[in-house]
């Protein structure tokens, strides 16, 4: 099995009398698109510095691409990409020119930096503007432009701090489809901080929720959902024609059925046993037929809660 490209071990982050980094324990591996989500303030930010070596821990130990944090920050620094929360550029120089830049900074020589400056820029959707001053472009299109800088050295991880905030829906698609996109094309491992549950599970393999500096749940996003199940009970999500509250109240009165909550035109059923076939029945008994019978799916925003509000 391959080495894991980020492992911390008990890391912890203290300043003060304040623990912004608490014992975190936390594996992401080759390959993924990791998501680490929390409210603000929960320790992301925190955790991103300390795994580029610009903070040093209190106590514990990390790696990044086998590097450690507090000796090898340098080596981890050349072979991790970041983009902050909100990056920096030239404002009065051209998309091209930052990033020709940006890539003599990185100890690229001046033909390759200005090979990769154009080959980034076009992966990122802005190989129009290239020669435009980054002071007219809009809040989406630096974002993009502060990933191609994250890209210019080539990269084994990508880094991303809350990189679709204050982005309009265009402006987030676009970021989201280029993350799926490195991570596709080139098999780029990411690791990507946000407070956007929407987001994190449009664009994520594997999640990490954190809240005051702690982890509270890590896995894969369809492990997270089938812990969920298993903990609520089976549940159905139903549309039925023209449902009286007489059929609801049967519904809930089934021998297995724990729940039934109506939403909208929706109807959702909690259930202790598998008992769809009787549900069924007592619908049709009604005079009443389903639109729409499946399994009820957990969304992110479920799952925070629930993990969210036992820590």
């Amino acid at each position: 099995m391959s080495q894991p490209v980020i492992e911390t071990k008990g890391l912890t982050k203290v300043y003060g009398d304040f623990t912004a980094l608490d014992n975190l324990n936390l594996t992401v591996n080759e390959g993924e698109i990791f998501g680490f989500l929390g409210p603000n303030g929960a320790g992301k930010t925190t955790t991103i510095l300390l795994l580029v070596g610009l903070s040093v821990p209190t106590s514990g130990a990390a790696t990044v691409l086998g590097y450690n944090i507090v000796r090898e920050s340098r080596e981890i620094r050349r072979n991790v990409g970041l983009l902050p929360d909100f990056a920096g550029f030239y404002e009065d120089l051209s998309a091209q020119k930052n990033l020709e830049y940006i890539g003599l900074l990185n100890d690229l020589s001046k033909t390759e930096s200005e090979k990769r400056a154009t080959e980034l820029l076009e992966t990122v959707g802005l190989g129009e503007w290239k020669n435009v001053n980054v002071e007219k472009f809009s809040r989406g299109m630096k974002q993009r432009l502060g990933i191609a800088q994250a890209l210019i050295k080539r990269p084994r991880l990508l880094i991303l701090d809350e990189p679709t905030i204050g982005l309009d829906p265009a402006g987030t698609k676009e970021i989201r489809e280029l993350i799926l996109k490195l991570n596709k094309e080139q098999g780029l491992t990411i690791f990507l901080s946000s407070h956007l549950l929407h987001e994190i599970q449009m664009t994520c393999t594997h999640v990490g929720i954190i809240n005051h500096g702690r982890l509270v749940v890590c896995d894969a996003l369809h492990n997270l959902t089938e812990l969920l199940t298993e903990s609520e009970g089976l549940s159905l999500e139903l549309k039925i024609h023209n449902p009286t509250q007489e059929l609801l109240k049967e519904i809930e009165g089934i021998v297995g059925v724990s729940r039934v909550l109506q939403k909208e035109d929706k109807v959702y059923v909690t259930m202790t046993s598998d008992v769809t076939l009787e549900i069924s029945k007592t619908i049709a008994r009604h005079g009443a037929y389903v639109l729409l019978m499946k399994p009820k799916e957990y969304s992110l925003e479920e799952i925070f809660m629930k993990y969210y509000e036992e820590a």
